[in-house]
């Protein structure tokens, strides 16, 4: 089963499926040591691997479980980020959320905006019942942005991962519908 990967709109930003025009501004922000310093993965080094990214999508896509989506803002066209639904289990109807936005950009709003897009497509399309994401303990600003968006931080991974050769924890948040659906008023 596949499951096309949406473009979502929001007042400030175009999220969409990624294109090859996505290579260059996509690689800056995957070798960013300071963007990626809590991310489970190190920063990219060869700007080859946008076609490793790129192929992943489209698999994520053709599989079903899952759609990354480029973000970019309405005013300049920009790219500012990225942000997935993935492990969509349509029986559970759970999935997990993940975002990465340049760092030019953070304190703006963008990543609750662009989550807010995605969670919506999420429950209303995927019929979602719960989300769940995951963020490395000293990430404060992504615990923040869950935390807006009424994730309810459920338990800590201990030493779960490792970050530039550092072992990690991480909170494991979670939003049900039920909760996403009671703060609908407030968005």
């Amino acid at each position: 089963m596949t499951l096309p990967t949406p473009e979502l709109r929001t007042e400030r930003l175009r999220l969409r499926p990624f294109t090859d025009a996505d290579a260059a501004p996509l690689y800056a922000l995957q070798s960013d040591a300071h963007v990626l310093r809590y991310w489970d993965s190190p920063p990219w080094t060869d700007p080859a691997r946008f076609r490793t990214f790129l192929a992943t999508c489209r698999r994520i896509e053709e599989e079903g479980s899952g759609a990354r989506l480029a973000v970019e803002r309405v005013s300049d066209g920009s790219f500012i980020g990225w942000c997935g639904l993935f492990d969509w289990n349509p029986d559970f109807r759970s999935a997990s959320l993940c975002y990465v936005f340049d760092a030019a950009t953070w304190g703006n709003g963008y990543g609750t905006e662009t989550a807010q897009a995605v969670l919506r497509w999420g429950y209303d399309t995927l019929d979602l019942n719960r989300v769940q994401a995951e963020t490395d303990t000293r990430n404060v600003g992504s615990a923040r942005v869950l935390e807006k968006l009424g994730f309810v931080r459920e338990g800590t991974l201990r030493e779960d991962c490792v970050v530039n050769g550092d072992v990690s924890d991480s909170w494991v948040f979670g939003l049900l519908r039920r909760d996403w659906e009671a703060t609908a008023e407030s968005r």
